[in-house]
């Protein structure tokens, strides 16, 4: 059905906004919406499938006011407007005015596009099963047999995504123990999260068959712990896990000290932002190398760097970054220790490889030595931390740094099924910097990936949920689902809709805690203002945005009791300030009354334009000569304030969901997580959010490329690659048309999938009959 009652007002999706169709869904679940025909409750349907129609909770009353409903347009007749209502095959007809769109905007629901692709590639004879008598029960490809047998001189496997390098990992260290009698506490074993490293200790007992003791001597863990490990060996006075920092807030009281000694304004030099380029130096520079500062804000945060560094001297500190730094020091000063490390670890093995930065490089060469017994296992493919200061060209130059090393290919994907794999290969081979390879899949069925198109984020949100409660009525579990963005920021909507529904889920902090950015707060702060103008908690909030110093709050108090005023209206009487500002505070004053008249997305750009927000982001860019995020917090917070008819409704709701920022999760659930922190996990479904140019790639690094940077683009590839090979059945990709309440274009990484289909359109079309 393409009608319904809203107040005693039809509203047609013919000439209805496309943009209020999530407004329209949200009053279909308070019962606000009634069928025009019958009178009962509709619903509002808005999935990844059907198109948008109201529709009722019985199928058979369903099918009768459809019909009723075609008749009707079948059989138009004069409306008297006076009229309650008309009479038409039994049915009774409301005539109650209209609601039309504003816009004139048609009805443009677009159907999702399935993702073809012709034949699977087969792959070679190499691919069949292979065993070793030493493990009958495991089979292994070809190229894995090759890696897992290899024994003398650096090998380099190159392992796609889903191809098994876990287990090609496990099996050579096995083998070694087993076939070549390699003591097991020769064996060093690297790996980049303790989740491996426990995994593959299991695996190596109960996959292997190997004694407990043995399994136990094979020296595993991540390069923080191994290095860690190695100094408190050396030295454990110093490197005593009580002088360890091992929280954010310590770091943060450091670099709050550096900055006040140096005069500088947390607001411009936010101690997340700091503490971020501080790891970044120290993971992607070698001691003794300095990175090119490119503007006053990064001189400054070196300067930052610096006395943190210092704070942690004076107090004999140290924290996880210093581990590896302060290892290669050690082995570089002590060569008689690196030679006992170098004939301990005989043989090295590296899980990840491509993730690794030139300090844990460096120090993995060391302990290789001139026996270069080195196995590196990883994909170029999914090299994505380049903010950790990992860079793809240790794997792709490893051939030159080794000259003797033989270098594998895995490319049979045991994860995923073909069109999934297709798709992914299909992109990531517009990359120009990477090892010239296939990804095959070994299953051959034949579930397309979905391409769908919502109009925002909000919608895109209810779409995926309806399609997950669909999937659970069919017997999916909650934690076979996860669900992708780019940033946790995007994660926002689909958070909200979740937490509002009946479904299961797991997120972090960093996608909970939306309305707890500053930004979002002082947006909030204006709002609750409107409602109560003695609110002295939003006031606080709003001192930087006006300008005014935070012992100001005093001030302001002691006026409402001494000119009986409200905080707001104190504002207007300050005296300690410049006129400019006294005048311009006087013009805000009464602008309060009238954002309280107005719809929260409304609102939220009317504090913007008119209100001096717009002017403070603006002063905050030029000061700090970065591109300020509170921007993209004020286009969230109008995209999520859009489903709310009242400020005092969108305040209840951000209030709700800042408490539950504070809930833990109870049964498993659906997952919500940035592409970043699903790598090396796999799930039956998986949903992209926002496959759009601007959030995947990334603003920052479409900059990057105008300034002739392909870095960066190609990053941001390889984050949809691993996004999408996360998926081993079912994989929906999503294309707004809006984001942050501007249009949206489909990402320019889709590009290959979209020339694939029409050249299989063409195809089919040129067949003979």
């Amino acid at each position: 059905m393409k009608c319904a009652r809203r107040h005693d007002r039809t509203i047609s999706l013919h000439t209805y906004s496309r943009e209020h169709y999530q407004f329209l869904h949200d009053e279909g679940k308070k019962g606000h919406l009634s069928c025009p025909y019958c009178g009962q409750p509709v619903f509002f349907r808005l999935n990844i499938h059907e198109e948008p129609a109201f529709i009722h909770k019985q199928t058979s009353q369903q099918e009768l006011c459809e019909k009723a409903e075609q008749q009707e347009e079948k059989q138009p007749a004069e409306r008297d407007e006076h009229a309650s209502y008309k009479e038409l095959g039994g049915f009774r007809f409301p005539t109650g005015k209209q609601i039309i769109s504003e816009t004139k905007e048609t009805f443009d629901w677009q159907e999702p596009r399935s993702i073809q692709f012709g034949e699977a590639l087969h792959l070679e004879e190499n691919e069949q099963v292979h065993t070793i008598d030493l493990f009958p029960h495991i089979t292994f490809s070809a190229p894995q047999l090759q890696a897992v047998t290899h024994k003398d001189g650096p090998m380099l496997v190159l392992a796609g995504a889903g191809s098994g390098k876990t287990r090609v990992l496990t099996a050579r260290a096995a083998y070694l123990i087993s076939h070549h009698q390699i003591p097991a506490h020769h064996i060093l074993l690297v790996t980049f999260t303790t989740k491996a490293s426990s995994e593959m200790k299991e695996r190596l007992r109960m996959q292997y068959q190997l004694h407990p003791s043995q399994a136990g001597q094979v020296v595993t863990g991540t390069f923080h712990s191994l290095f860690y490990k190695m100094l408190l060996h050396d030295d454990p006075n110093k490197w005593n896990g009580q002088h360890l920092i091992k929280f954010d807030w310590q770091k943060e009281q450091y670099i709050r000290k550096a900055m006040m000694n140096e005069g500088l304004d947390e607001k411009d030099y936010p101690t997340d932002q700091v503490l971020q380029s501080i790891g970044y130096w120290k993971n992607a520079f070698l001691p003794g190398e300095f990175p090119e500062l490119k503007d006053e804000k990064e001189k400054h945060m070196w300067t930052i760097y610096q006395s943190y560094e210092q704070q942690k001297r004076d107090n004999q500190q140290f924290d996880f970054d210093d581990m590896a730094i302060a290892c290669l020091h050690m082995l570089n000063k002590q060569p008689e220790l690196l030679k006992r490390y170098q004939e301990r670890f005989k043989y090295i093995l590296v899980d990840e490889f491509q993730d690794i930065n030139p300090v844990q490089y460096q120090l993995i060469q060391l302990l290789a030595g001139k026996s270069e017994q080195l196995f590196c296992v990883g994909d170029d493919d999914q090299a994505i931390y380049a903010f950790r200061g990992s860079h793809p060209a240790f794997i792709l130059d490893f051939k030159q740094d080794y000259p003797s090393a033989e270098i594998v290919h895995l490319h049979a994907n045991y994860r995923s099924h073909h069109t999934i794999v297709a798709s992914a290969d299909a992109i990531i081979k517009k990359n120009q910097h990477r090892y010239e390879k296939t990804l095959k899949a070994v299953r051959v069925e034949q579930i397309p990936p979905t391409l769908f198109y919502p109009y925002d984020e909000e919608e895109e949100a209810t779409m995926i949920v309806a399609d997950i409660q669909e999937k659970m009525q069919n017997g999916a579990k909650p934690n076979d689902i996860c669900v992708l963005f780019r940033t946790n920021t995007g994660g926002r909507a689909i958070y909200e809709r979740l937490h509002q529904s009946a479904i299961p889920y797991e997120t972090d902090a960093g996608v909970r805690a939306f309305y707890s950015r500053r930004m979002v707060r002082v947006l909030l702060a204006f709002l609750s203002l409107s409602q109560d103008a003695d609110d002295v908690a939003a006031m606080k909030q709003l001192l930087p945005v006006f300008f005014l110093k935070q012992q100001t709050l005093n001030t302001l108090k002691a006026l409402t009791i001494t000119e009986d005023c409200s905080m707001v209206d104190a504002l207007g009487k300050l005296t300690d300030i410049q006129p400019f500002q006294r005048k311009k505070l006087q013009s805000i004053i009464p602008l309060f009354r009238t954002l309280r008249t107005l719809k929260p997305a409304e609102a939220v750009a009317f504090i913007e334009q008119k209100m001096g927000l717009g002017d403070y982001l603006k002063k905050r860019v030029n000061d700090t000569n970065v591109l300020e995020k509170g921007a993209d917090d004020v286009r969230d917070v109008k995209t999520a304030a859009k489903r709310f008819e009242t400020i005092e409704a969108f305040l209840a709701h951000a209030e709700h969901m800042k408490a539950a920022e504070q809930e833990k999760a109870g049964e498993p659930g659906v997952q919500l997580m940035t592409i970043h922190r699903a790598k090396g996990l796999e799930f039956q479904t998986v949903y992209i959010t926002s496959v759009v140019d601007g959030a995947l790639p990334h603003d920052f690094a479409l900059d990057e490329l105008r300034n002739g940077n392909e870095e960066a683009i190609e990053e941001e590839r390889r984050l949809l690659y691993v996004a999408m090979t996360r998926a081993e059945q079912s994989l929906y990709l999503s294309v707004p048309s809006f984001r942050r309440g501007k249009t949206a274009h489909r990402s320019r990484f889709l590009y290959p999938l979209l020339k694939k289909n029409r050249e299989l359109f063409a195809q089919k079309q040129q067949a003979p009959l």
